[in-house]
């Protein structure tokens, strides 16, 4: 929900590919309609149809860099020749003004998120399959990849788990159902956290006083 009387989340949610990360993301948004997918900034050029903020925040090579070099980027990397990354500002914008911002990244971009200005705003999770030989399975059946393909998500993926123990909170997607129940569940209870709720001070101060009214 967009609640002005608490700031916003920012939510981390990684894993290996095939353990169920993006359509967790998805159910998510589905879940709650207040909830909004971080856009991220890239030097690419645009496709067909993609618009400016819409898809990615489409920036020059020179744009993306001043912007690294100034601290105005939670979190970046280089691919394929192209830099992508989330900008600080439209996110900052938000959680101040009590919304939920979902970021679907891989353990390093979550890394450097935990480390920026907006940590103390971080709930990070990570999904974990249920076993080396149902991610495998998941990745094969999905037919989108080469064996070859494959294989190198299956090296990577022994990477990507061992960073487990950074993330706040874990979850085996053992069944995609009950791992969103549980998902729910964790970000319900991470809406609550004190440190979000900048109301409770003055909530508490009201009860002092009223203690003060009875003397």
């Amino acid at each position: 929900m967009s609640d002005t009387n608490r700031r916003g989340l920012l939510v981390i949610l990684s894993s290996p590919s095939g353990a169920g990360k993006s359509t967790l993301s998805r159910m998510l948004l589905d879940w709650d309609a207040t909830l909004r997918f971080s856009v991220s900034a890239t030097t690419r050029a645009p496709r067909r149809g993609e618009e400016d903020g819409r898809e990615y925040f489409f920036k020059t090579k020179e744009e993306f860099e001043a912007l690294v070099q100034s601290g105005g980027m939670l979190e970046h990397a280089q691919v394929f020749g192209n830099y992508y990354g989330s900008p600080l500002a439209p996110v900052e914008k938000a959680i101040t003004a009590g919304r939920d911002i979902l970021f679907d990244i891989d353990w390093q971009g979550g890394q450097q998120i935990r480390g920026s200005v907006l940590q103390r705003d971080v709930v990070s999770i990570f999904i974990l399959p249920p076993s080396i030989k149902e991610l495998e399975r998941r990745l094969t059946s999905r037919g989108q990849d080469s064996a070859e393909v494959v294989a190198g998500r299956m090296a990577q993926a022994k990477s990507e788990i061992s960073h487990w123990a950074e993330y706040d909170f874990v979850l085996i997607n053992d069944n995609l159902e009950e791992c969103f129940e549980r998902l729910k569940t964790v970000f319900q209870a991470a809406r609550l956290r004190r440190d979000a709720r900048p109301e409770l001070m003055s909530h508490v101060q009201m009860l002092n006083q009223e203690f003060e009214d009875l003397l």
